[in-house]
């Protein structure tokens, strides 16, 4: 077997394939926190804290000389890097919560008992026989 066939076979796998979807929906659902946490959470939170933008919150470590830029810790984007990860965080915790809770219902679920066997079948039927003709 050559070894793209053997690439192939591995990429066409459902659990790889399953992957693959499932970071690309994850890489497009941090887009979306972070724009909420960035443009709809951050800007009430900075204003009830009196007109805070946590982006622009820094520390200089030094100044800027000519065109050499100034050296700053940039602490406000870390606080909202650490929102987006809880919300991220939260999101998926409940997902998972969501999914162990159907999964439970399921194996609660009782199960039908297995059909009788053709051996069974017959056996019961020729016990009725008998017991008609007694």
């Amino acid at each position: 077997m050559g070894f793209f066939q053997e690439f192939k076979e591995f990429a066409m796998r459902g659990n790889v394939v399953d992957m693959a979807v499932g970071i690309v929906i994850g890489g497009a659902f941090g887009k979306i926190v972070s724009s909420f946490v960035a443009d709809v959470l951050m800007p009430p939170i900075g204003l009830l804290l009196g007109g805070v933008d946590f982006t622009g919150l820094s520390i200089t470590l030094k100044e800027a000389v000519g065109k050499t830029p100034a050296v700053t810790l940039n602490y406000g984007k870390f606080i909202q890097s650490v929102v987006d990860f809880t919300i991220i965080a939260f999101a998926i915790f409940m997902v998972v919560k969501a999914m162990n809770a159907m999964q439970k219902q399921k194996e609660e679920a009782p199960e039908e008992p297995p059909k009788p066997s053709n051996e069974e079948l017959l056996l019961a039927e020729i016990r009725d026989l008998l017991k008609q003709k007694s």
